[in-house]
């Protein structure tokens, strides 16, 4: 160790009592982390990229230091979704804080892997006071039927008011209007359950006409719209 000729001066001074680091909750147990070993939970990080064009939600499963389980959802950016899929297959496998050193390719990656990493470090987890945690797979229990993420997109302009586009039940074919053209429900397909129908052998139009509900007054309305061509 090499020291300055200022430092080399001085005198001793004995340290006081050392406490170590303050203890954080970590799946139902207290602990005080003296390396990145130490660190286990589960979490979310939310990322953005420099232009924010595009923004990421990352979920990790940590279990004693190593990354267990990754869930890569990104938004509004044709890049950073293919940028996902490395990243999807980076992150398993390492520990914290490789992690946290590795490019994941996409701005908005790394910055939701920045912010989660604050969360497990500071015991500021989804699972800080769940005993064990959660297991391998609980991330997919954030996406919707189908395994699709949830995803809502709303347009609208003060000369022609609000469409809805895509809601948490699904995509939206139709809205509702009442009297006065003020939204009071909607007609949605769950995309997700659907293809997951297709998938089994359902005819298509079959498949659709199952995965169809509505939400709010929709059956009182005095009007229907298509939100994508009215």
């Amino acid at each position: 160790m090499n020291y300055s000729h200022e430092v080399e001066r001085m005198c001793p001074v004995t340290k006081g009592p050392h406490h170590g680091p303050a203890p954080i909750p970590e799946e139902g147990r207290w602990v005080k982390p003296y390396q990145i070993t130490d660190i286990s939970g589960l979490s979310h990080g939310i990322g953005w990229c420099a232009p924010q064009q595009g923004c990421c939600k990352l979920t990790l499963n940590v279990k004693n230091g190593i990354i267990e389980e990754a869930l890569v959802e990104t938004l509004g950016c044709s890049g950073m979704t293919h940028s996902a899929a490395m990243a999807g297959e980076i992150l398993p496998g390492k520990t914290l804080l490789e992690a946290l050193n590795t490019d994941l390719v996409c701005d908005a990656i790394n910055v939701a892997m920045r912010e989660i990493f604050k969360q497990l470090v500071y015991g500021r987890t989804q699972t800080a006071f769940s005993e064990d945690g959660l297991p391998i797979g609980a991330g997919l229990e954030d996406l919707g039927k189908g395994l699709r993420s949830q995803v809502g997109t709303i347009f609208s302009t003060s000369a022609k008011g609000v469409r809805y586009l895509e809601l948490a039940e699904g995509y939206i074919t139709s809205v509702a209007l009442d009297a006065n053209n003020e939204a009071i429900g909607y007609k949605f397909v769950r995309l997700g359950k659907m293809l997951e129908d297709i998938r089994h052998g359902m005819e298509p139009n079959a498949a659709y006409e199952k995965n169809i509900g509505t939400y709010g007054r929709y059956d009182n309305a005095a009007k229907y719209i298509d939100p994508r061509e009215e």
